[in-house]
Order: structure tokens, then sequence, then C-alpha cells
């Protein structure tokens, strides 16, 4: 089994650091943002997806261009090629986008450009390397530390970035474990919705409203409006203050939600929790704003890597027919949902859409695993008091069987 973790690692620079690595990110920059217009508008008005391509084309022009060695400069493009990829899946859904820019103060390092150790690290620059300091928790168990000083996790790579004045090293680190034997216990699923007046809904009957994120990213667009207005230099670095602030708060309210999630699946001693494939998420939630997307995106990344410490899996199924499909008797229709009341028009179940929408989406699972064939050990969805299993069939609390 392969356990991932960011550990973001605040670095202790040395005089001339600063500008070094100032120049570095301007540099990486400009070779992100030339890959970037070479392969918008590509050969014969066709994108260019392919890095063996951009590179071929580029490399040699942007080795001489900046003092980067030769892997940043490989980096730079491969970003730019990376967001051209995502632009295009974007436009063959039909969905409106524009040429990427890079403007964030950051730059890519792996193995042959950085040099990690336990304490510090060595950073290539245009002008030799610098060598920096972690400055870490004294809590060995606190991330980053915990990650840090575990000898069982490798560094793989790292991304340098400038916020509020320091640099930090977003450090990508992998710790490999040989595989269990294969599980032939009976699995139990915690199925979760998402949504835009509630965050998420568990199969369980739990509920996270997403009432205070919605007060505060109201707030948050009225104080970037009234900046905007303003249109000076002070106002749109104002802006990005305020940008930063929200994302400092919905991202500490998303961990405590992750956190709780995680909880709620080890007390109903669940193996896995399911959310819904954002892939689509525009089309299956059409009232969500941005920063809704955001915030589903974030919030499933925060249990994925949070749920492996607990042995849980987090899987995402095909969120067709969900909301609209009764989780009682499997009959789907425009009808039985309207807004948060859920009325299934063949049986008369009711209940809050988002409920039932959390049901079917851990059933979903349930059939896919049914599908697949694969031998493996039964599976149920966890519900509020007892079990649905595939076929719809409800199983009661122990304690209620007694």
């Amino acid at each position: 089994m392969e356990y991932r973790r960011t550990a973001v690692i605040k670095l202790d620079t040395p005089d001339r650091a600063d500008s070094l690595f100032r120049e570095t990110v301007e540099q990486f920059k400009h070779c992100a943002n030339t890959a970037s217009e070479w392969c918008w508008h590509g050969d014969d008005g066709y994108h260019v997806t392919s890095k063996a391509k951009a590179e071929r084309a580029l490399y040699d022009r942007l080795r001489d261009e900046t003092d980067l060695t030769a892997n940043l400069v490989q980096k730079g493009i491969r970003r730019a090629v990376e967001a051209i990829k995502s632009g295009v899946s974007r436009l063959e859904r039909g969905e409106s986008t524009s040429q990427p820019h890079f403007s964030a103060d950051s730059a890519v390092y792996d193995k042959r450009s950085a040099t990690f150790h336990r304490d510090h690290v060595s950073l290539s620059t245009p002008d030799g390397r610098v060598e920096c300091d972690y400055i870490l928790p004294d809590d060995s168990e606190k991330p980053p530390t915990k990650y840090v000083a575990n000898e069982d996790y490798e560094f793989r790579m790292g991304h340098l970035q400038y916020r509020d004045g320091d640099w930090y090293l977003h450090a990508s680190m992998r710790k490999v474990e040989e595989d269990a034997e294969p599980d032939t216990e009976h699995r139990t699923v915690l199925g979760v919705d998402l949504g835009v007046n509630n965050i998420a809904v568990a199969s369980t009957g739990t509920f996270w409203s997403a009432d205070e994120f919605n007060h505060w990213n109201r707030e948050y667009e009225q104080r970037r409006g009234s900046l905007g207005q303003c249109g000076s230099r002070a106002a749109h670095e104002n802006i990005a203050r305020v940008g930063r602030k929200a994302e400092g708060r919905f991202s500490i309210q998303l961990h405590t939600i992750a956190n709780e999630l995680i909880q709620e699946a080890v007390e109903n001693k669940c193996s896995h929790i399911v959310f819904e494939d954002l892939t689509h998420i525009r089309e299956n939630i059409p009232e969500a704003t941005w920063q809704h997307r955001w915030t589903f995106r974030r919030l499933c990344g925060y249990v994925e890597y949070k749920a492996d410490e607990h042995g849980l899996t987090v899987v995402q199924v095909d969120p067709r027919n969900t909301s609209k499909r009764c989780s009682t008797c499997g009959f789907t229709h425009d009808e039985n949902r309207h807004h948060e009341s859920f009325v299934c028009q063949q049986c008369g179940y009711e209940n809050h859409a988002d409920y039932n929408a959390a049901k079917n989406i851990g059933l979903q699972y349930l059939r896919r695993r049914q599908n697949a064939d694969d031998g493996g050990a039964p599976v149920d969805v966890r519900l509020n008091r007892g079990t649905l299993n595939v076929s719809g069939e409800y199983q009661p609390p122990a304690s209620v069987e007694a």
C-alpha cells in the first residue's frame, strides 16, 4: 500500500537566498508561460498536449533565454503542458476556457534540481545552489514534522512557493508498505453527498451545513467587488490578500469537516468512504459556483489523505441519477426531487433529498462491486440505523434484532 503526503515546510533562508529564489521563480514562470503560448496556439490550429513535442520545440530556446538548469526548464514546460491538457478537456466537454497563464511565485523541483534532507534542502538557482534549513514544529506527532522526520517517508519532489513574505517548500512524500492479505470480511461503506446548501451529507444521516461557508463566501465576494471598482494597484493587492484570507478560513473549515467525516466512518465501522465523481460537477450541480466546486475537490482531497491513517479507502462513483432515484425502491424520476425534499412518486418514500442522495451514492458503489464480479467480500451501506444492501434490503442494528 502506498501513502502520499504533502509536507508544507517553512524555510530558513540565508542571505542572498530571497533574491535568488525570486529570480528562479520569475525565470520558471517565463518558461511555463512561453510554453503555454506555444502549446495553446499549436501547429495548424491544434493545441499541443505532448510533453515530448513541446520540449523538442522549446527546450533549446528556453535554455538560452534563462539561467535555469536543464531540469527546471523541463519542469516549466511540463507544467504548461499539463495545464493545456486540462484546458483541452474542458473544451471537449463544451466548457469555456482560455490559455493558461502562470503568475504564482512558485517553481517545481525534483531530485535532480534539489537534494532533500531531513533537516534542510539544497535547491538549484540561476546562480548555483542554496541550502535552507527547515523550520519545523517541535512536536514530532504534528505535521509536517511527523512526515519529514519519519525515515519511512521518501521525498519525491517539491514546490518552492513564496507566501506572505516567507518561502515554503511543499514537499511531496511517499511511504510504501507491503499489502496486507485480501480482506474477506463483510465491509460497510459511508456514502457522502456534496451540495450547495449542505457541504456534505452522510448516509448515516449526519449533515454538515454550508451556511457558514456561504455567508463568508458572500462577504469575501462583496469585499473583492468593492476593491475591484477602485482599480488601483493597492486595491488589487488587497484583493489578493482577501483571497488568501478566504482560502485560509475555508481550508480550516474543510479540515474540520474532513476529520469529522473520517470519525463518522470509524465510529460506524466503515471500510470505505464513497463520494460522487467530481469530473462533471458543473453539470451535476449547476447552481454550484466555482468556490463550491473548489470546496468539493479540496474536501475530497483532505478526506483521501487523512483516510489512509485509519485504514479507510476513498472512492468515487458515477453520480448520475443519485438525486432522482429512490433509495428504497429504485424508482427514478425528475419529479421525485423538489429542492431539498424527496418524495418517491412510486412508493411514497419521503426524506431529505441530500440524505436520499447520500444513500444512493453508497448503493452506486455496491452495484459497481457486484458488477465487477471479483469475488470480493459483501458490502453494505451504513445508515443512521442499520445497513442497506445492494438489493435494497434493510438490516436493523443488532440491538434492535435482539
